[in-house]
């Protein structure tokens, strides 16, 4: 009598799996110090340049002033992160960063200078000489994340990765007011400092380097420049899900529109204003929370194509939201679902991009959501001068669900994805 073959049974999740590696800890410990610099500086400067000038297009010509350079060098830093030693390209532009800050510490201890032209100027070129250091940053930190930990807990990786982003993202604005208010903008500045001093040591001393991806096939560097652009728009997945990031924030951000809407509309002061600004950062840290412990793997080209449809839908509410608790509540659901396709979007680039194109995809990624940011924030405004806000704010949402439509008929792949540990061993395997 023979028996009949146990079924085998799924793994239970571990929802600590990645942060059981050490260098993967280390990893998320001098990221949240990074962040948490680089937020404080940022709050720092604009707050700085309110007070010297008091005009709003030379506060947003700082944003700018950053994207720009950053989106310029995207390419090249892609094509350096896969043919260097990703963690001493951290170190390098991190420490070109910690220069900069002591730097703006410096301008800021002279006041005379600090309240002159050049002073000014001094300002713009060293968030200048930041962004392009962001540039190569961000491909060479995606990249040595693969490096990191094993292919089996991208998943789970990708998860702790954001879940303390973006707790770090909140927390350094906040910490980069409250310093400035109480201790002034040079001290601050010297604070922000010492964060990215213990991130570089950090880095340097608790991560050993890691072996420059190898590639047998010779290319000049136009061609692996290009080479980054063309493996995603070949890729149905990673283009479907950049895809659906650039044209949720293009069409769906509503951030720039929000000093009309806590004014005119909900009739706020600024500290309501800055309740409603928090409220998806707040969102996006409770559902990284969450999604530690319920994995979104399972159905994730399902789950991924009706988180930005919800997005979508949170923005059309809020845009005929009249009541102020309700419109905190949309925006903290829309960071909630926003954060569930940051991390799928994520852990699909991770899991489908081989290790020496880590460098050059996570700049096209970083192309696209650079640009669809600023650009985004443009159309905002040019939509609402149009038609107004509330009708601008529901054809933004309105055009998310119909990409969302378009993006899951036209890439079945994309909307079939599933990310879960048993498909991943299966790939490994």
């Amino acid at each position: 009598m023979t028996s009949e073959p146990k079924k085998s049974t799924p793994a239970k999740h571990d929802p600590y799996a990645a942060i059981r590696v050490g260098e993967f800890r280390v990893f998320l410990l001098s990221r949240v110090f990074m962040t948490l610099s680089y937020q404080m500086v940022d709050i720092i400067v604009y707050q700085q340049v309110y007070e010297i000038t008091k005009n709003p297009l030379l506060i947003g010509l700082i944003g700018l002033t950053e994207a720009i350079p950053m989106i310029l060098v995207a390419l090249y830093a892609g094509h350096v992160a896969d043919r260097k030693n990703r963690r001493n390209i951290i170190l390098l532009f991190n420490v070109i960063v910690l220069i900069a800050t002591v730097s703006l510490f410096g301008i800021t201890l002279d006041k005379s200078t600090l309240l002159s032209n050049s002073g000014l100027l001094s300002i713009y070129a060293l968030v200048f000489v930041m962004g392009v250091a962001r540039g190569f940053l961000g491909p060479a930190i995606f990249g040595l994340m693969g490096q990191v930990v094993k292919r089996e807990l991208y998943t789970s990786a990708s998860t702790w990765n954001s879940t303390v982003w973006h707790t770090a993202a909140v927390a350094g604005p906040a910490i980069g007011g409250l310093s400035y208010a109480k201790f002034g903008g040079g001290n601050s500045y010297g604070i922000a400092s010492a964060f990215l001093l213990i991130s570089i040591a950090m880095m340097y001393l608790l991560i050993k380097p890691k072996p420059i991806p190898q590639y047998e096939k010779k290319e000049t560097l136009r061609e692996s420049l290009l080479s980054g652009i063309k493996f995603v728009f070949a890729n149905q997945l990673i283009l479907g899900a950049l895809s659906l990031d650039l044209f949720a924030v293009l069409f769906g951000g509503v951030v720039a529109l929000l000093p009309f809407f806590a004014d005119n509309i909900l009739h706020v002061d600024t500290i309501g204003l800055g309740l409603l600004k928090a409220a998806p950062a707040f969102g996006a840290v409770l559902m990284a929370i969450v999604l530690v412990y319920v994995p979104q793997a399972k159905r994730a080209g399902t789950n991924l194509l009706l988180c930005v449809a919800g997005f979508g839908l949170c923005m059309i509410f809020f845009a005929v939201s009249t009541n102020f608790y309700l419109s905190i509540g949309l925006l903290l659901l829309s960071g909630m679902f926003d954060n569930v396709s940051v991390v799928i979007r994520s852990t699909i680039l991770q899991l489908k991009t081989p290790d020496h194109m880590r460098g050059r995809v996570s700049a096209v990624n970083s192309i696209f959501i650079g640009s669809s940011n600023e650009i985004g924030a443009m159309e905002s405004g040019a939509a609402a001068k149009l038609m107004g806000i509330i009708p601008s704010v529901i054809f933004g949402g309105t055009m998310t669900l119909i990409v969302v439509g378009i993006t899951g008929w036209k890439a079945p792949k994309l909307r079939r994805l599933d990310l879960s540990a048993e498909e991943v061993r299966e790939e490994v395997g």
